[in-house]
C-alpha cells in the first residue's frame, strides 16, 4: 500500500491530482506553515494574456507572522471581492471551453458561499473535483506534521510506503517528480502560447475531461 504526503491546494493542478488517482492513501498536511505563492491558496490557469495567477487572500493573524501560521489556521480574507475576480476570470478563460457550461454550476458555489478556514475550503473543493472526475481517493488530514524531506521516502514495512510530494508540488522551485510527466490536452490559447504544462485542475475538466484517465494514469518513462 503506498500513501502520498500532500499540501493543500486551491484547484491544485493536474499533477497534484494525480497523485489523489494512483496512490491507494491520500495525507494532506495541515501541521506544516502556510508559505505564500504556493498551490495552498494559488491555482494557475492559461487565460487571453498567458498564465494568470488566481490567488486567495488569507487574514494576517492576530499575532506573529503569517510564514509561522499553521495551514489548519489559516482564514480567508474577503478583500478585494476575490471571488467574484476569480469566478468572472473562470468565465472568460473558459466561456468558449467544451465543457465549462456543462460543469459551470458545479463549480460556480465555491465562488459564491464563504468558508472560514482555507484548509476547509480546500477539502470541499477537492472532494467534489474528485466526483467530477470520477476518482475515490482515501484522504485523510495530517495529525501531526510529517517530518519527511522532498522526494524522501519513508518506508513503514515492505508493504506499506510514504512518498512525500509536498515540495515537489508546487508552482516555483518544485523538487523533482519523476514519476510525473505532462500529457498534452487540448486549450483554448494553445494556438497563441502552446501547450502550458500543469495548469489547474480546472483546465483539463473544462476543456477536454474525457480522456482525464489516461492523463492522470500517465507516467514518466523513468517511473
Amino acid at each position: 500500500m503506498k500513501t502520498a504526503i500532500l499540501s493543500s491546494t486551491y484547484f491544485g493542478p493536474v499533477q497534484w491530482y494525480q497523485k489523489l488517482n494512483r496512490y491507494d492513501n491520500c495525507i494532506i498536511e495541515q501541521y506544516d506553515n502556510f508559505i505564500k505563492q504556493t498551490y495552498r491558496n494559488r491555482c494557475l490557469i492559461p487565460a487571453a494574456n498567458g498564465i494568470q495567477a488566481l490567488t486567495i487572500p488569507v487574514e494576517r493573524p492576530a499575532e506573529g507572522r503569517i510564514d509561522k501560521t499553521l495551514m489548519k489556521d489559516i482564514r480567508i480574507s474577503e478583500h478585494g471581492n476575490w471571488w467574484h475576480l476569480h469566478w468572472n476570470a473562470l468565465m472568460s478563460a473558459y466561456g468558449e471551453s467544451p465543457f465549462f457550461e456543462y460543469y459551470a454550476d458545479d463549480i460556480r458555489p465555491f465562488f459564491e458561499k464563504r468558508w472560514d478556514y482555507l484548509l476547509d475550503f480546500n477539502l470541499e473543493i477537492t472532494m467534489r473535483m474528485c466526483e467530477l472526475l470520477d476518482i475515490r481517493p482515501q484522504i485523510k488530514f495530517s495529525e501531526s506534521y510529517w517530518k519527511t524531506g522532498p522526494e524522501e521516502l519513508v518506508t513503514v514495512d515492505k508493504e506499506n510506503r510514504s512518498f512525500d510530494f509536498r515540495d515537489a508540488i508546487r508552482p516555483k522551485h518544485a523538487a523533482t517528480d519523476t514519476e510525473f510527466r505532462p500529457e498534452k490536452y487540448y486549450q483554448v490559447y494553445q494556438q497563441k502560447y502552446g501547450f502550458l504544462p500543469n495548469m489547474s485542475i480546472l483546465d483539463l475538466l473544462f476543456n477536454e475531461l474525457h480522456i482525464f484517465a489516461g492523463i492522470l494514469n500517465a507516467l514518466s518513462p523513468d517511473s
